[in-house]
């Protein structure tokens, strides 16, 4: 089986952060968020992972580099962002069976080793939401077997939400059924979106089955960056017991300190992220990311992202600071 990881998009949500990093590399619960989905795939039989890359990819490529030096990684561009589908048919020519698609706005819980004994023509995972009028949504008939796919239905009727994670038997297929989409020209909301290629395969005989999902946290904004990173830390990312060692700080579980981080007179967590090389001194963090290098002193942080070698100074303040910003108060 081959994985297909399409990231090219600007990630325009997440700014300022994302001015100066991929989403994929912003850090959550220690870790960027693509490796939170590549260590998904452990123990699992993958040939290739096939990254579709666009903007800042030269840092995706290194990342790869330098974490993951083992896996057989391809990277492939993707110079126009015309949608998901076309994202996807880029990578026809090393297609040639199997193939799991999965985005990277989204951690999810699941056993991927399953998928060797799917019998259907794919497997579309979803989970159950309250209000499904945001999402693309699966409908499924009596039969148990996908009818039809809708992006952000008009009703409230089906809740079945699909994360971003989807299996093909056939490959080639879903390249073909992309390949349709674009040379017809069917689009929505000015893209080519991959629902549409599924409903194309849909109407051409393929039969897919759901599989639901318990836990699928959303990293597409800032508010959701920091609610997956309370439940990662929350489920097995948390450090508490190592950082403890600093005597003039108080450290509140859950919290992923980098050994490198100096802390001095505060008091930090929970839900709690510090990246390498940061300072924090005299201060109260909570509910926060700080990245790398990143400088706090004399400040209450909370429910704040904090970029690559900021620098804060002062009073309480609820925070998005990209990278390098500069803020102090009297």
């Amino acid at each position: 089986m081959k994985v297909i990881i399409p990231l090219a998009g600007f990630g325009t949500r997440l700014r300022p952060h994302t001015y100066t990093r991929p989403k994929p590399l912003i850090n959550v619960a220690g870790q960027a968020v693509l490796g939170h989905i590549l260590d998904k795939f452990k123990g699992v039989d993958v040939e290739e992972f096939l990254i579709v890359y666009g903007y800042l990819g030269d840092q995706i490529m290194q990342y790869m580099e330098c974490e993951y030096p083992h896996y057989r990684v391809r990277f492939i561009e993707q110079p126009e962002m015309l949608g998901q589908a076309h994202a996807i048919w880029l990578t026809h020519e090393h297609v040639d069976g199997p193939v799991l698609v999965a985005f990277v706005d989204t951690i999810f819980e699941t056993d991927l080793t399953e998928l060797n004994g799917a019998a259907a023509d794919g497997v579309i995972y979803v989970k159950e939401v309250e209000d499904p009028r945001r999402f693309g949504v699966a409908l499924v008939g009596p039969d148990g077997y996908i009818t039809r796919f809708i992006e952000k239905p008009a009703s409230m009727q089906d809740n079945l939400a699909v994360i971003g994670l989807y299996y093909l038997k056939d490959g080639p297929a879903l390249m073909r059924a992309c390949q349709e989409l674009m040379d017809r020209n069917i689009q929505t909301q000015g893209e080519f979106f991959l629902a549409d290629a599924f409903n194309l395969m849909i109407e051409g005989g393929a039969r897919f089955k759901v599989k639901i999902v318990e836990v699928w946290k959303d990293c597409g904004k800032p508010e959701t960056v920091l609610e997956t990173n309370r439940y990662l830390l929350a489920h097995g990312h948390d450090n508490s017991a190592q950082a403890r060692s600093s005597g003039s700080c108080i450290i509140i579980p859950p919290v992923h300190i980098h050994p490198s981080a100096e802390l001095d007179r505060s008091i930090i967590g929970p839900d709690v992220t510090i990246g390498a090389g940061c300072h924090i001194e005299s201060s109260i963090v909570r509910d926060s990311i700080i990245d790398e290098g990143a400088q706090i002193c004399n400040a209450l942080v909370e429910e704040s992202l904090v970029g690559k070698q900021a620098q804060i100074e002062g009073r309480f303040r609820k925070f998005n600071l990209g990278d390098s910003t500069v803020v102090g108060f009297s």
